[in-house]
Parts: structure tokens; sequence; C-alpha cells
């Protein structure tokens, strides 16, 4: 808010404000004296130099928002970073969706949110996350098996890998995708970064999926800026009584989007007609749901099995015949629902999708 006054009380010129003095900057309405006094120290606090040849050695670049690369959503809302360090071959002109979640995902979350990854970005979408473990880790990791796009915004310096087992998942965004961050180098992430980081994960997309979260989760704040962003937000159920499926509940009671298939963002960003098909005909060697049919787990394989030769189940009848126990067979379904390879009846019996 500080800042958002700042450049209302410069005329929008952040070097205007860095070049004021600590009167002027103190007699805008709402800046305190100690803020006042920081942005007119900038100099003491901030190697310019330093941060230019760190860029010149990283290979990264600074898009400031006159930039025609800085991303056209996020200059839409209240509070946009002046600037983003950037790192990648990605120019974030495509359409984005975010897909976050719990670092504590279970296996259905984390299988759901590489599905969802990989099949977004088989569409041409650029999938967002914010290199966390579990959902977000997983979500980029699909968008990257199809060779899609995506986009990781970091809580932290653009050269501080957070969690550092994503090192590895870091360089390969960065062939192929973009990884961004308003922090300067050297920054460490902390409970102020996180939320800041999550402002821009939000503002970056068109629309912003919640795969699982817990009610007091890091998601849940991202959804809620999205929200406030003008921007869809949905959210995929999962267990009543798992914990880690109560946020996503508790944003479907809230007015989110219900999530089963990619077809809902479509149909909801109002792209069903014309731009699935047109992906789909330009890139014909990756299809949405028949080609991922090798990449089943055993489980999937087992369900499948049981429904060949056009056999109608109850989900009882299956576990009776493939020897999965229920939650096993419960993610199982829903990963195949998603997959649009079986389809769930009215009478809650399953088949399959010809």
């Amino acid at each position: 808010m500080a800042l958002n006054r700042l450049l209302v009380a410069f005329g929008g010129s952040p070097q205007g404000i860095l070049g004021a003095g600590m009167r002027r900057i103190a007699a805008v309405e709402g800046i305190r004296p100690e803020t006042a006094r920081a942005v007119s120290e900038w100099r003491m606090r901030i190697d310019l130099a330093g941060e230019e040849r760190n860029l010149a050695l990283s290979g990264a670049r600074f898009i400031i928002r006159e930039d025609e690369a800085y991303p056209r959503l996020l200059r839409e809302i209240h509070d946009p970073p002046i600037g983003l360090y950037g790192k990648g071959a990605c120019e974030l002109k495509d359409t984005c969706i975010a897909v976050i979640g719990s670092r504590r995902a279970t296996q259905y979350g984390l299988g759901v949110a590489r599905r969802l990854g990989a099949e977004l970005a088989r569409l041409g979408f650029c999938v967002v996350s914010g290199l966390a473990r579990g959902i977000d880790t997983e979500a980029h990791e699909g968008a990257l098996t199809v060779g899609g796009r995506t986009v990781a915004v970091l809580g932290s310096g653009i050269d501080t890998v957070y969690p550092p087992e994503n090192q590895d998942l870091f360089g390969r965004i960065v062939q192929t995708g973009a990884v961004l961050s308003e922090f300067p180098f050297g920054r460490g992430p902390d409970r102020q970064t996180f939320p800041m980081r999550n402002r821009i994960v939000s503002g970056l997309s068109d629309a912003t999926v919640v795969v699982e979260s817990d009610v007091d989760g890091g998601a849940m704040i991202t959804a809620r800026l999205a929200a406030e962003q003008g921007r869809t937000v949905f959210a995929v159920p999962g267990r009543i009584d798992q914990p880690t499926s109560a946020g996503c509940h508790q944003l479907i009671r809230d007015g989110a989007t219900l999530l089963t298939a990619v077809d809902d963002i479509l149909s909801d960003l109002s792209y069903l007609k014309g731009f699935r098909q047109a992906f789909l005909s330009a890139k014909p060697q990756a299809p949405l749901a028949p080609a991922a049919v090798a990449d089943l787990t055993e489980e999937e394989r087992k369900i499948l099995g049981c429904l060949g030769g056009g056999e109608i189940l109850t989900p009882d009848a299956i576990a009776g015949r493939s020897g999965l126990a229920t939650p096993e067979l419960s993610a199982g379904l829903t990963m195949l629902e998603l997959r649009r390879l079986v389809s769930r009846r009215v009478d809650g019996s399953y088949e399959t999708i010809t």
C-alpha cells in the first residue's frame, strides 16, 4: 500500500520516488517516518552496481512495467511489482493458468496436479506455480513432461532456489519456460515474501486452480488474491475426511468453480468452441486423453481392465474384481475421470468412454 501511495504521489515514477528527499516522501499521506527514511536511504541498502553485475553473470534480466515483455495481466492488479527479475526462454505472452496447492499433499493430489499440468500444457496454456514442494512441483513437472511451458514465481531472489531439492527442476523450467521474482539477489524466502509471491502467481493468470489445501494453507491466500483480482478460481474436490481437501471444499462453498476436468476451465474461459480443437489439430501427436493411456499407474490399469468390453460396474464391483482398497480405488477413478477415460453415471456406476 505504501508503494502505491508513493507512485500516485510521484506520478507513477519510481525514479521520482528514489530521487526525492526524506521530507518530500514523508509528506505523502499514509507514509510513516520509518518508511520515508528507508526509501530515501535506498543507496545505503541496495548495491545497484552489484545487482547489475549479478544480472549479467546469471543471464537474467530485469523487466519493468513499461517493457513490452512485462505480463499484460499483471499490469492490471492493484499492486503490480515495479519490476521482475526474469530468467528463461518464455516471453510470458501465452494464456496462463495457475495450479497451486499444499506442500504436504496426498498421492491423489500430486497425481491430479501433474495431470492437470500436462493437459493444460498440451492445450497450449502456460502453467504457473510457485516451485514449492508438493502440488507446485508436480504442476511444473506435468507441463514439462509434454514439452509445455511453465513459469515458476519465487518467494526469494532469483539466485536462491527454495526448496533446494528443486534445483534441477529450476534448471529445466528455465530451458523452455521462465522463472520470475520481484526480490533482489540474495534475498531468502520468509513469511513476508511468500504472500507477496502469491499475488504475482494469481496476477499472471487468467484462472487459478487449487488442487489441495487445508483451510489455513498458503494456497487459500492465493485463491483469495485471485478473486480480488477478478480472476476465476477453481477448486478440485477431495475426500471429506482429508484435511488437505478441506480448503478446496471451503472454496467451493464460497463460490469457487468445482473442477473435475480441464474442460471445466476451457468452458469457463469461453475457449471450448474453437480453441481446444485448434490446438489438438495443430498437435495431433498429443491428444488430450487417449494418448495418455501409456502413462497409467498400475491401479488405473486394473480399473480399466475391469471396465473392459463395455461393462458398467459400481465401485464395489470394481473393488471386488481388482482387489484395490477403497482409497486406491477412489483415487484411481478420479484420475481416470480427469483424463476422460472413464465416466461416472447418474446411478454412481462407471463405464469407459469410447
